[in-house]
C-alpha cells in the first residue's frame, strides 16, 4: 500500500470504530471494556506469523492492527486480510502493547528504547534512550539454588506498554524510572524513580499517573510535574522473593484504583489517598494480568490456584470464581456478556458473566501440536513435567516449554465482533 492510501486508510477507517482508545487495556484508565458484539470462538478469520512470540497485545485502528513480536519487530496488518501493511525493526524483542494516538505508533523495546513511528508508513519519527532494560531480580528468586546468587526472575515476561494523554506518552523501564515523554518529538518531559523495575503499565486518569514498580509499591505521580502524590505499598517477601512485587497494571474508576500483587492479593486502592480500601486473597496466586471493571465488579484472573474471579468493586465480595485449566497472564476483555482472557495453556477462554461459567475456548497452533503431552486426563495443564528441577535453569526451561503450548499471555482486543490476541507460537489470531 502506498503511503498516501494507507494515511486515508487510518483516517476514514477509524472513524468507524468504537469510541476507545487504541492502546493497552483500550484506553489510559485500563478498564479492558469493548463496545462490540462478543464473538462465538467459532471461526478463525485469519492468523499472521510473525518470526517470534506475540506477547504484545494488539492494538486496532482502521484497517490495522499493530502487534509486537520478540523477534523484534513491531508489524502493521491489515485487519481485513491478515496481510502485512509494513514492519518496524528494532534490536530487541518487544514484549509491549503498542498505543496508537496522532498519526504515531509507541512501542518499547527490550532494546531499552521507546520508540515513536509513523502509523501510515512505519518510519521511525523518534527514539527516546532509556538507562537500559532488565528483568527484576533476587537472590535465590523463588527458592532456587544457590540462594545466594541474585538471579532474573523468568516470569517476568512484559515490558511497560505505553499509554498516551495529552499529547504525552507515559511509560515505565527496567532502569527502575516512570518516564513522561512528548508524543511529538520524543522529548523528555520528566522521569519519575521507582525503587526497582517497572514492567507495569502507566494508568492515566484525571492528571495523575498510576503506576506499579516491582519495589512493591503502587505510585500516584502526577502527570504534569512528575512528582510523587502517594504510593500504597503491598506485601513483601526477602525469602524467596516470591510473593513480591507489581507487574500488574492498575485499572482506574470512580473513587478507587485496583490492581493485582505478586503478594497473592488483590488490592484496591483510595484513588485521592492511596488508602486500602480493601484487599483479596488469592491464596498466594500471583495476579499478573491487569484487571477489567465493569457494571460494579472487577474482573481477572490468577497464576497459582488457576481462578478467574469477579469481585464487587465496592466491598470485595465474590461475585464470580471459577476454575481455570491453566494460570493465567492475560488481562481480560469486556465485550458484551463475555469476558475474554489467555491461559498458559494455549487457549483464549470466554466466560458467560450472566452465569458465570465458560462459554467457549479458542485452541492455538501451539497447543495443537504440543499440549496433548502436558494435559492431564482433566484437560489441567501438568506443570510438573515441564520443570526438571529447582534451579533457575530448570525454571527457564519450563518456561520455554510452556510457551510451546502457544500460551496465551497477550491481552485480547474486541473490535466489531471480531477478537484479537497474540500467542507464543508466534500467530496473532483474529477469531469470529
Amino acid at each position: 500500500m502506498s503511503r498516501c492510501l494507507a494515511a486515508i486508510a487510518l483516517t476514514t477507517l477509524a472513524t468507524t470504530l468504537p469510541a476507545q482508545s487504541p492502546m493497552f487495556r483500550g484506553g489510559p484508565d485500563h478498564l479492558g471494556v469493548y463496545r462490540a458484539p462478543a464473538p462465538s470462538l467459532s471461526t478463525l478469520a485469519w492468523k499472521f506469523k510473525t518470526g517470534g512470540r506475540v506477547i504484545s497485545s494488539p492494538a486496532v485502528v482502521g484497517e490495522f492492527v499493530y502487534v509486537g513480536s520478540t523477534d523484534g519487530a513491531l508489524y502493521a496488518i491489515h485487519r481485513s486480510t491478515g496481510a502485512q501493511a509494513w514492519k518496524f525493526s528494532t534490536p530487541g524483542p518487544i514484549a509491549s502493547s503498542p498505543a496508537v494516538a496522532d498519526g504515531l505508533v509507541f512501542i518499547a523495546s527490550l532494546d531499552g528504547s521507546i520508540y515513536g513511528v509513523d502509523a501510515a508508513t512505519g518510519e521511525r519519527k523518534w527514539s527516546f534512550k532509556t538507562k537500559g532494560e532488565r528483568r527484576f531480580t533476587a537472590p535465590g528468586i523463588h527458592g532456587a539454588m544457590p540462594r545466594t546468587e541474585r538471579m532474573p526472575d523468568p516470569f517476568d515476561v512484559f515490558l511497560s506498554s505505553p499509554a498516551v494523554v495529552g499529547g504525552v506518552v507515559y511509560v515505565g523501564s527496567g532502569d527502575h524510572q516512570v518516564y513522561a515523554l512528548d508524543a511529538r518529538s520524543g522529548e523528555l518531559r520528566w522521569a519519575f524513580p521507582t525503587g526497582d523495575v517497572v514492567h507495569a503499565s502507566p494508568a492515566v486518569a484525571n492528571g495523575v499517573v498510576y503506576v506499579g514498580s516491582w519495589d512493591r509499591n503502587l505510585y500516584a505521580i502526577d502527570a504534569t510535574t512528575g512528582k510523587e502524590r502517594w504510593r500504597y505499598t503491598t506485601g513483601d517477601d526477602t525469602v524467596n522473593y516470591n510473593q513480591i512485587g507489581i507487574a500488574s497494571s492498575a485499572a482506574v474508576t470512580g473513587n478507587t484504583v485496583f490492581v493485582g500483587g505478586r503478594d497473592g492479593h488483590f488490592h484496591a486502592v483510595d484513588l485521592a489517598t492511596g488508602a486500602l480500601r480493601w484487599k483479596h486473597d488469592n491464596k498466594m496466586g500471583w495476579t499478573i494480568a491487569s484487571p477489567a471493571v465493569r457494571d460494579g465488579v472487577v474482573y481477572f484472573p490468577t497464576s497459582d490456584g488457576r481462578r478467574f474471579k469477579g469481585l464487587d468493586v465496592a466491598t470485595g465480595a465474590v461475585k464470580l470464581d471459577l476454575q481455570n485449566f491453566a494460570v493465567s497472564f492475560s488481562s481480560p476483555a469486556l465485550a458484551g456478556d463475555r469476558a475474554f482472557y489467555g491461559t498458559s495453556d494455549g487457549y483464549l477462554n470466554a466466560v458467560d458473566l450472566t452465569t458465570g461459567r465458560l462459554a467457549g475456548r479458542f485452541q492455538t497452533d501451539g497447543n495443537r501440536a504440543h499440549g496433548a503431552r502436558y494435559t492431564n486426563p482433566d484437560g489441567v495443564m501438568n506443570t510438573r513435567e515441564m520443570y526438571p528441577d529447582g534451579t533457575l535453569d530448570g525454571m527457564m526451561i519450563g518456561m520455554r516449554t510452556m510457551m510451546t503450548l502457544g500460551s496465551v499471555l497477550s491481552s485480547p482486543v474486541v473490535v466489531d465482533g471480531v477478537v484479537y490476541f497474540g500467542s507464543t507460537d508466534g500467530h496473532l489470531y483474529a477469531v469470529r
